[in-house]
């Protein structure tokens, strides 16, 4: 099988959809001749031209308006917010009105519309443009949330995305977008709310969700060399949450750690725990254990902002405390 970059899937998915149904725009700052500043749309504008294709000013809250009353009419929008961080400005937009439209017209109305942006830290970009922050919008009722993981979830989830009457916000971290992954040439849509086993193990589960992932993949891997069988679950979407997996994974091994680069408090990994701890609380071997970015701001000192994600390193070192029967906590 053909491997992809994460970056070409995404490009790929669009295309192939774009081309599918001509409803579908897509709008965003640096989108058509610049292809966004990490280059994932570089030639569609070339294909679709510049009516669907749309370079818009450098007004978040006012493009992203425009795509949900856009949805709300017949189209189909993909908004792309250049960083997740700037969520934060386009709030109201999708929170407010998209998030809730469809409820508050008694069903009448849909906002068939794609957010994608994307998250992670050790960038040195900075406090301002490393942050992940997929835990604000899975609050927001009415959203869908998906966090693609490689190549293959990342164009899967998207068309999947697309197509559906609900608006849904696509994370992708920027550290993986020249990350390579099987993908067919043939199409093919990954359900949203359907979780991953990544990996079978019989005696720890690690939930990990998008670049995570690796975190877990190469935890894992230094765990078997010293006799410890890892299960690893990928989510891939945080809204709708497929718990059955990860209840079935957790039933199975007794021990479960939950790993994500948002936030540690009131965040994803806290969530996961919850759920974990209120439905599968009798068949623990171990508190459930959790790791999430430290509780600042993202620092630009490469030295520091190396500190503040989980690494495998970590991962291991909490694992092993999970199979002594210790609280596993902290980034």
């Amino acid at each position: 099988m053909r491997e992809l970059t994460l970056s070409k899937a995404v490009n790929e998915a669009i295309a192939e959809e774009m081309r599918r149904d001509p409803s579908i725009i897509l709008m965003g700052e640096d989108v058509a001749e610049a292809g966004t500043p990490f280059k994932v749309l570089s030639g569609l504008v070339e294909e679709f031209g510049p009516e669907r294709i749309l370079d818009t000013p450098i007004s978040e809250p006012g493009f992203t308006g425009i795509a949900v009353g856009a949805a709300m009419t017949g189209m189909r929008p993909i908004v792309d917010l250049m960083f997740g961080d700037f969520l934060f400005l386009v709030m109201d937009q999708l929170c407010n009105q998209a998030a809730k439209t469809h409820y508050m017209s008694g069903g009448k109305l849909s906002v068939p519309m794609v957010l994608r942006t994307n998250m992670g830290a050790t960038r040195r970009s900075a406090a301002q443009h490393s942050q992940s922050l997929h835990a604000l919008v899975a609050h927001i009722p009415g959203l869908k949330v998906a966090m693609p993981s490689s190549a293959y979830e990342a164009k899967g989830l998207l068309k999947s995305a697309i197509r559906d009457a609900d608006p849904v916000v696509i994370f992708e971290d920027k550290l993986m977008y020249q990350d390579k992954a099987p993908v067919p040439e043939e199409e093919y849509l990954l359900p949203l709310g359907k979780a991953e086993i990544l990996r079978e193990g019989r005696d720890i589960s690690f939930v990990a969700t998008s670049s995570m992932r690796q975190v877990a993949e190469a935890a894992a891997a230094r765990l078997a060399e010293d006799g410890v069988s890892a299960e690893i679950i990928d989510p891939r979407t945080i809204v709708p949450l497929d718990e059955e997996t990860i209840l079935a994974s957790v039933r199975k091994t007794g021990r479960v750690i939950v790993i994500d680069e948002g936030h540690q408090s009131f965040g994803v990994t806290a969530e996961i725990a919850a759920r974990i701890a209120e439905k599968a609380f009798y068949h623990l071997d171990a508190p459930v254990g959790r790791m999430g970015a430290m509780d600042v701001p993202i620092p630009f000192s490469p030295a520091l902002e190396d500190l503040t994600v989980p690494t495998p390193e970590r991962l291991v070192e909490r694992a092993m405390a999970s199979l002594r029967g210790e609280p596993v906590h902290g980034a």
